[in-house]
């Protein structure tokens, strides 16, 4: 019976859950033995199987006791970043090693109330700090459709595990495309909503007015399913999250898009494009073309300054969010120091990777005085400016389509010590990030070493119901969603 039980979506686990045609326990047991053998794959930091099967009984208790709670058994996991009771919560980072937080985050809470059942914590670049997961300090995630290659990041282990049916479903966050990216080169779904839809409550922050949690899984109606059971207002622990009622963002999965006004911004066609990715964008967006859809030329002019000021903002925000993290009340603490200030010197210097120690210098650098002006003051003025972009181009169309990243995934190591290689590969994602727009990622084809591609579609604010119903008939015209990694 359970077989291929990892072959069955969210939504038909969920309901084959409802019948009692399996039990959560069951479920539990068959991802949890799946994660297991597939360990090399680094997707997993934390496991707990006395947790997880100890949740699933009791979701099996409630199913028992007629239940209906939408994800009631699904089992799922949840990206490192986000603090949990029952697993170690550590960010991807030795100055969090073994750190077990005393509550949960807002996140995990109300998918738990909707009856999902947690796997363990997923593998992820340092305090959120990457583009493909090799920046994490205990082994980089690895590619599933090929494992020489990085997943993308910084929640690798999150589509890793989806991609490799190590999970029926994950959540993630996304700064500045940690979702999108990671979806698009492990090939599954992935959706990051309007910024403050989801509290950050207990998300390990990188950059406070960036960071928003996402969810990965395979399919948007996976993707509707669990962000309606987590979005909605936490005014009494995130003054961030909005003051709207949670809603059911799969409510027009199936309407018709006919008439439709799909955004094509000649910006994201440029030269740095690479042909094969082109190829299936543009076979994607015929695809539409097929179904009623109209595409319309639009331009977002400041697509290159996305990379200048996103690296300029969110190091900023991470300077100030990492002062925490000191060795004084938790986390990692040098063994030998002198005085106070030598033991904040080498906690921080034994503790942090390169990665994150060089955006902490960079963000310290420029807020400091005689900088801030210069640097951090003209980029959130051009913050505005891109975000305004956006409003002009939704004046002429109703969605934005277009690639994710330049490439497919790369080779493990292949960036070499070349951070702005890696920065580069962000500058799609970057502009809907700094505007706070909602955008995911769909699988729509494959490219150089067979490798996923991924389109990107952003919405206005507040229209993810819009953007799964678009990623939704894409999906019943094509197969691509539904493709797996040999082997998995």
């Amino acid at each position: 019976m359970t077989a291929q039980l990892h072959e069955s979506t969210v939504a038909q686990l969920a309901q084959r859950l409802r019948a009692r045609e399996l039990s959560a326990e069951e479920a539990a047991r068959h991802y949890l033995a799946r994660a297991k053998a597939h360990e090399p794959l680094g997707a997993y930091l934390a496991m707990d199987e006395q947790v997880t099967l100890a949740q699933a009984r009791a979701a099996d208790a409630r199913l028992a006791a007629g239940d209906t709670a939408p994800l009631l058994g699904v089992p799922i996991a949840h990206k490192d970043i986000f603090v949990t009771r029952d697993f170690a919560s550590t960010a991807g980072s030795r100055m969090l090693e073994g750190y077990r937080s005393p509550f949960d985050a807002t996140v995990v809470t109300r998918l738990a109330e909707a009856g999902a059942v947690t796997l363990g914590k997923l593998n992820c670049d340092e305090f959120a700090m990457g583009s493909s997961n090799e920046n994490s300090a205990f082994a980089p995630a690895k590619n599933p459709w090929d494992p020489t290659r990085i997943p993308g990041g910084s929640s690798g282990g999150s589509a890793v595990a989806v991609a490799a049916r190590l999970a029926a479903a994950a959540t993630g966050t996304d700064t500045g495309g940690s979702i999108r990216q990671p979806a698009a080169f492990c090939g599954i779904t992935g959706i990051k909503p309007t910024y403050g839809r989801a509290s950050r409550y207990g998300m390990i922050a990188f950059a406070s007015s960036l960071d928003q949690a996402g969810v990965m899984a395979r399919t948007a109606e996976d993707c509707a399913l669990l962000l309606s059971a987590m979005c909605g207002p936490d005014p009494d622990r995130d003054s961030t999250s909005l003051d709207l009622p949670a809603e059911d963002f799969g409510r027009s999965l199936a309407a018709p898009i006919e008439g439709l006004r799909i955004g094509v911004p000649r910006e994201f066609f440029g030269e740095g494009l690479a042909a094969d990715v082109r190829a299936a964008i543009d076979a994607a967006l015929q695809e539409y073309v097929k179904l009623g859809a109209k595409l319309v030329d639009i331009s977002l002019p400041r697509t290159e300054l996305a990379i200048p000021v996103y690296y300029i903002i969110a190091p900023a925000e991470a300077s100030s969010n990492l002062a925490r993290f000191d060795g004084v009340k938790f986390g990692h603490r040098a063994k030998r120091y002198g005085d106070l200030l030598d033991m904040y010197k080498k906690t921080r210097a034994e503790g942090f990777g390169d990665e994150v120690k060089r955006r902490i210098m960079i963000g310290t650098y420029v807020l400091s005085h005689g900088y801030y002006d210069a640097y951090y003051l003209q980029a959130q003025k051009i913050r505005r400016m891109i975000a305004d972009d956006f409003q002009q181009a939704f004046r002429q169309c109703d969605v934005i389509a277009g690639p994710v990243a330049p490439t497919v995934a790369w080779k493990l190591g292949e960036h070499g010590n070349d951070p702005l290689a890696d920065y580069l590969a962000d500058i799609f994602t970057l502009p809907g990030s700094l505007a706070g727009l909602p955008g995911m990622s769909v699988p729509c084809g494959f490219g150089a070493g067979g490798m996923p591609v991924g389109m990107q579609l952003l919405g206005n604010y507040f229209q993810e119901a819009r953007l799964l119903n678009c990623a939704h008939r894409l999906q019943q015209a094509t197969d691509f969603h539904l493709r797996r990694p040999e082997g998995f």
